[in-house]
């Protein structure tokens, strides 16, 4: 009875322990509220980059941890979210930005599915009238073929 309790209570304690998640925790004195809701916003918008695709505020990577400390002090010191963000870009390149911005460089990104879309219309109309126009010629016959095609019908009434 004793072994039957002792492995119940080892497998409850597995299972408890298997939904655990230790994460991180920042602890960051912000000099206000204010700036700690821009600064965990801004950090929202900002990508990991060692990460695939997680922000800073997701990641628990030391890469991101790092970064975040940073974005906070660049905050506090009273840095604007374009210096900020600019200073992240110039670091770790555009990789960075979740919304990368518009200019020549991301011009496939912006304007690429919109192309696609239009392209798959043209191609989609395109198709649609080459069929109906086939359609519409394999229905026109010659009188010879209409004759015989109107005998056929009035012999089978």
């Amino acid at each position: 009875m004793k072994l039957v309790n002792l492995s119940i209570t080892l497998f409850v304690a597995l299972l408890f322990s298997l939904m655990v998640q230790a994460t991180p925790v920042d602890t960051y004195e912000f000099k206000s509220p204010s700036n700690q809701k821009r600064a965990i916003s801004l950090a929202h918008e900002l990508r990991c980059p060692q990460c695939q695709n997680q922000n800073l505020v997701d990641s628990n990577s030391p890469v991101a941890q790092d970064l975040r400390l940073e974005v906070y002090k660049m905050v506090d010191e009273g840095k604007s979210d374009d210096e900020i963000v600019e200073f992240m870009t110039s670091r770790y390149g555009d990789f960075v930005l979740y919304k990368p911005r518009l200019d020549p460089k991301t011009y496939v990104l912006w304007i690429g599915p919109f192309a696609l879309l239009i392209f798959g219309f043209i191609i989609g109309a395109v198709l649609i009238r080459r069929q109906r126009h086939n359609a519409n010629s394999d229905i026109e016959m010659s009188a010879e073929d209409q004759q015989q095609l109107d005998e056929l019908l009035k012999r089978n009434k």
